[in-house]
């Protein structure tokens, strides 16, 4: 999700019909530039070289979303609702997107998800099958250090910058109610919601956790933009 004000000025986007690497492309009503969906930038036109601003969603459980925003409000476009997932065929099929692949690699099954972060230059991938054993990690990218969480339940993934004054602290899962990730830090032991970001409970109530860009996505989608990915879990 991006934010569409530049510079001041509001943007409406379209979907242009076209793709990069097999990723979809927009276009803005105002230049007509394309811009890129995962890489939030403008591709091609007048606005080429702008980047978007990055706002943190999630993609969960409507359960799970009412539990964190009791008080939210549901966009109804009509449509089709629940039923058949037209996609899975496609999740078991061979094909590989629509263009194929770019930058083949088989670290990875071509249709595992991961979880992709991109900080400065560096570009790492925390696949779905390594998450799903360790839903918890504590890591440290470009010099940032970076919490990642995962449900295996929902699919739901955030990452966050594990800085707090100054200081980087170390989570692990504590007892989890429902599809809550609960957890708590070793350095204030204080108690967290995790996919809030929030502390709940102990020295740090209150504080919340920076969120980070991250993209959920088929694995020959993200090494076809970041061909340098490291592979979290399977790289040594």
């Amino acid at each position: 999700m991006y934010g569409r004000e530049i510079e001041g000025k509001e943007y409406t986007f379209g979907v242009s019909g076209k793709l990069i690497r097999n990723a979809l492309v927009m276009y803005d009503r105002q230049t007509e530039s394309y811009w890129s969906q995962i890489l939030g930038e403008a591709v091609a036109g007048e606005m080429q070289g702008v980047k978007l601003e990055f706002l943190p969603s999630l993609m969960t459980t409507w359960e799970e979303w009412q539990r964190l925003h009791p008080d939210t409000l549901a966009l109804d476009k009509g449509g089709r609702r629940g039923g058949r997932d037209s996609y899975a065929g496609y999740y078991q099929s061979g094909s590989i997107g629509v263009m194929g692949e770019t930058n083949p690699d088989g670290r990875l099954y071509a249709k595992e998800f991961v979880v992709g972060v991109q900080l400065d230059d560096t570009a790492v991938a925390y696949p779905f099958s390594v998450l799903n054993e360790e839903p918890v990690v504590n890591d440290t990218v470009a010099g940032t250090d970076l919490l990642v969480l995962f449900n295996a339940d929902s699919a739901a993934s955030v990452v966050y910058n594990r800085e707090v004054d100054g200081r980087p602290l170390t989570f692990t899962l504590a007892d989890t109610p429902g599809s809550q990730i609960a957890l708590t830090d070793a350095e204030t032991g204080s108690e967290w919601d995790g996919l809030a970001g929030t502390a709940i409970a102990g020295p740090l109530a209150g504080t919340q956790l920076e969120r980070l860009k991250s993209t959920t996505v088929f694995w020959f989608g993200w090494t076809d933009f970041f061909s340098e990915t490291a592979l979290y879990g399977i790289d040594s």
